[in-house]
């Protein structure tokens, strides 16, 4: 009754004064909109660890402005530790992505004109701000994904890496010029830009894969369309607020998240977007690279792995447990280039097991933002649905739980650091990627017979060997069908410094190239060769030369 009466009294009064009440109203109706925003964060954690909350975003971006769905619709993002609602983002489909094609379509002419020194300095703020809130941006990861907060600060590095590296790379696109085979001709090669780049991203690294792919692109001169995983947007958001802050221009970058279909469709169709780049599951890229042919666009692809972990006779032992914890146990085993089957040569297949498992018991699972914790929650309900699974087919097939085998005492989307011995190839664990903390012990007995084991899979992103023979490094490198392999190391991807048995915090880019082989990608991101996916090499002939 009381708000009744308050309404007829403001209603009356908007009568006698209109202009004056339009404007309360108005004010009324931010607030209001405010106050939803703030009421639907996590308060202790939105509020109290976020140094800068201009970093918390919960809108779209396009075209420099921050913006929801044309609709309404709304999206959650949870803590997969806690399952709390964190905020609510966009939910954009097709007019919001068009709109924000166009919107780096025009920006397009203008930043792809800037002399290369030029775009570099942009590109050097935005990661000299990305280092300056590492922090906060580190505690989104943890908050929306639900790694260690260490590990997130180490992702939070590694990007900020690729950002810093290809701001020095923009200078160095360089061309060629051809001797002519004749006298009154010159000939040219240029390096351009393609041109406006869709980017879809996943949840697992929210922010490394987007400056992965965002970093070369801008370098070269092109203008990026981001679709972040409707998981983790906040850090994606974040990492925007941050290159506005810098200075790139409006529509060179922007985010939008939420219909993943329709979103993905509407950057396919396009014919102003000149280049997917994507990364994701395999079933997805082979859509993606399907629906690209209708207009021939360039396409990069880092898919599914299925890495084997090969363990021979000769190892160190206490460098193949250290470096196979790693491998395996990383992001609660959900990175694409996770150890999925760890192949132990005979004899020292018992030995190895024991003291593996004896690392992996020291392993503590808990919240991300707790303490000491080495290994979180799984990203969804979906996810841990899909390790029982695997765990299930296995066992129904003779292998047999030597660690973990459960979800872990603290609910929610936890599960036991897991593993598995008597595994064979024809469990679906050995056959198919598990994404989760789940290690399958394979044996072989010869060198021969590991190689084949690990070459059997459509897959061929990451593999690792251990060994103390140097010419067997040789020969099962080169043997193995893969786009990385690490040798007595398994952490590869990025130069790193351990902080304890589990943690590693990455600290330079290591300028090599990533990406697979067979089904599990195509092209490189990182190092030089990413800067060649973003361009187009063009020859030029200039004729008629003739003496003055």
């Amino acid at each position: 009754m009381a708000m009744h009466r308050l309404g007829l009294h403001f209603r009356s009064f908007c009568y006698r004064s209109p202009q004056l009440g339009f404007l309360i109203a108005r004010l009324a109706s931010l607030a209001l909109s405010l106050a939803r925003n703030w009421m639907s964060m996590e308060p202790q954690a939105a509020i109290t660890r976020l140094k800068e909350l201009g970093l918390l975003r919960s809108q779209g971006l396009i075209g420099g402005k921050w913006l929801d769905a044309y609709d309404g619709k709304t999206v959650q993002v949870q803590n997969p530790a806690t399952g709390e609602v964190i905020t609510s983002v966009p939910c954009m489909g097709r007019r919001e992505t068009t709109d924000a094609i166009t919107s780096s379509y025009d920006a397009f002419s203008s930043w792809s004109k800037l002399t290369a020194t030029e775009r570099s300095k942009y590109l050097r703020k935005w990661y000299d701000l990305i280092i300056a809130h590492k922090e906060d941006l580190a505690f989104l990861i943890t908050l929306e994904q639900g790694k260690p907060l260490k590990e997130a600060l180490g992702e939070v590095i590694y990007g900020a890496n690729f950002i810093e590296f290809y701001a020095e790379e923009a200078k160095r696109v360089y061309g060629d010029i051809i001797p002519p085979t004749l006298g009154d001709r010159r000939l040219f090669v240029l390096k351009q830009p393609v041109g406006v780049v869709g980017a879809i991203t996943p949840w697992n690294f929210p922010l490394a894969m987007i400056t992965r792919k965002v970093g070369p692109a801008l370098a070269c001169g092109c203008t990026a369309v981001i679709k972040p995983s409707e998981f983790t947007p906040l850090t994606a958001l974040a990492a925007a607020e941050l290159a506005l802050q810098a200075g790139i221009p409006p529509g060179a970058l922007n985010v939008v998240m939420g219909n993943a279909p329709e979103i993905g469709d509407t950057l396919l169709e396009s014919r102003q977007v000149r280049k997917i780049t994507f990364t994701g599951s395999t079933n997805v890229g082979k859509k993606l690279m399907a629906g690209a042919a209708n207009t021939v666009k360039k396409v990069s692809l880092e898919l599914g792995g299925n890495a084997p972990c090969i363990v021979f006779d000769d190892a160190d032992l206490d460098v193949a447990v250290k470096g196979s914890l790693a491998a395996k146990f990383r992001n609660t085993g959900q990175t694409c280039v996770c150890a999925n089957r760890i192949l132990v040569q005979d004899g020292i297949y018992e030995k190895f097991a024991d003291a593996f498992a004896k690392a992996v018991k020291n392993m503590q699972v808990g919240n991300g933002l707790t303490e000491g914790a080495v290994q979180g929650p799984l990203i969804n309900e979906a996810a841990v649905q899909k390790v029982e699974s695997f765990i299930k087919d296995a066992t129904s097939k003779g292998a047999k739980i030597m660690l973990g085998g459960r979800r872990h005492s603290l609910g929610m989307t936890f599960y036991e650091p897991t593993i598995l011995t008597h595994v064979n190839e024809e469990m679906l664990i050995s056959r198919e990627e598990v994404f989760g903390p789940v290690a399958p012990l394979l044996r072989f007995r010869t060198e021969e017979e590991a190689i084949h084991m690990a070459n059997d899979t459509n897959a061929g992103l990451a593999a690792y060997i251990f060994t103390s023979s140097i010419p067997r490094s040789w020969r099962v490198s080169e043997a193995l069908e893969y786009g990385l392999v690490g040798i007595n190391e398994g952490i590869i991807s990025t130069e790193v410094i351990p902080i304890n048995t589990f943690i590693y915090i990455s600290m330079y880019i290591l300028c090599c190239p990533f990406g697979g082989v067979k089904q599990s990608g195509l092209g490189r991101e990182g190092s030089k060769y990413g800067m060649d996916e973003y361009l187009e090499t063009k020859y030029v002939c200039l004729g008629n030369i003739k003496d003055e």
